[in-house]
């Protein structure tokens, strides 16, 4: 399937876009000064690919081959490359082609950090599903159902996933990785059990606090920003857009968001799409506050853009420009897992 990388004013005249989740015409878009940054970025990640295709956490560390790929892979997809077209379709498909490569015949990542195993199977995964809905490539329907099969195995008995394949408690940052990740395959056209995303639920209801109408990490602990839009977006993955602790989660979004905040980066990431889906002056008031705090912060060296604000060991300039773009980008409405 060709899409070329278009322009934002050709992107929204082509869709006459509207909210995800309202009946009003969709007045986000991307306007040229954030599409140069998004350009720019993409071009920093493009000159960090490694020689066997992958992306790491940041230049020269070899730390998380195989999320950072996959986090880097969904930046340049939803900007509009597929393999081997757009500006940067090669990446791409290298990218894809090493992903590919790192999985056994049990589906388990051969690269993928061992510590926190499920992190890196879920982002990869939603990867490979989001290029499999766009090549339809047989190789690639092997290979993703070897690796959806995995989640699925792994689900602990509370209905959600924790670190390791064989874990058997949860939490919710672990778990919105794995539902995204059956959503993506799901929509592209694989079997995902509805059992897998009706027990996700069950968890992520465990996890709500009702006093403040967030999510906490795992039941019976204090609820925060990046829980709680995890949780909100994982119930719109599963279904429940109407559900009122989704609105209330965004409320408490919205009065919780700072740069300050513990994972901020990481809690952006999963917002994003939730108020994407929710739409309206929702989407448009969190969509304009993320583009001024992350144009304030973007860092230019040349055309080349990036951001790098070390907010913890696990993160880096890589993942945190992958998750950026991903959110600077999300008005083009390329990426199917995003659209309610």
């Amino acid at each position: 399937m060709k899409r070329p990388l278009l322009t934002c004013a050709l992107i929204l005249a082509l869709f006459s876009a509207r909210a995800p989740g309202a009946g009003a015409p969709d007045t986000v878009i991307v306007d040229s000064e954030t599409e140069g940054v998004i350009h720019g970025a993409l071009q920093y990640l493009a000159a960090h690919q490694r020689f066997d295709g992958s992306w790491t956490q940041a230049p020269n560390s070899g730390a998380y081959p195989v999320a950072m790929t996959g986090y880097a892979l969904l930046a340049f997809l939803s900007a509009g490359n597929l393999p081997d077209d757009g500006e940067y379709g090669r990446n791409v498909s290298q990218g894809m082609q090493y992903l590919i490569d790192q999985i056994e015949p049990n589906g388990i990542f051969r690269d993928a950090e061992q510590q926190r195993y499920m992190y890196s199977h879920g982002i990869a995964t939603v990867a490979l599903s989001e290029l499999y809905g766009e090549t339809r490539s047989p190789l690639l329907r092997q290979k993703l159902s070897q690796i959806v099969n995995v989640i699925v195995a792994a689900q602990s008995p509370p209905g959600g996933w924790r670190y390791l394949p064989a874990s058997r408690d949860a939490d919710i940052s672990v778990t919105v990785c794995q539902v995204a990740a059956l959503r993506a395959a799901k929509n592209a056209g694989l079997d995902v059990p509805q059992a897998a995303l009706d027990r996700a639920v069950d968890f992520i209801d465990k996890c709500y606090n009702d006093q403040t109408g967030a999510f906490a990490y795992q039941p019976r602990t204090p609820p925060g920003f990046a829980r709680t839009a995890a949780a909100i977006y994982s119930l719109q993955l599963c279904g429940k857009y109407d559900d009122p602790r989704v609105a209330k989660g965004s409320d408490y979004l919205f009065a919780n968001d700072s740069e300050s905040v513990e994972w901020w980066p990481y809690g952006c990431y999963y917002a994003r799409p939730a108020e994407y889906m929710i739409g309206g002056e929702a989407w448009k008031r969190w969509y304009g506050e993320m583009r001024t705090h992350l144009l304030a912060d973007v860092i230019r060296d040349g055309d080349a853009c990036h951001w790098d604000q070390r907010r913890s060991e696990m993160l880096g300039p890589i993942y945190e420009t992958s998750v950026f773009v991903t959110i600077l980008a999300t008005p083009y409405h390329y990426l199917p897992l995003y659209q309610r």
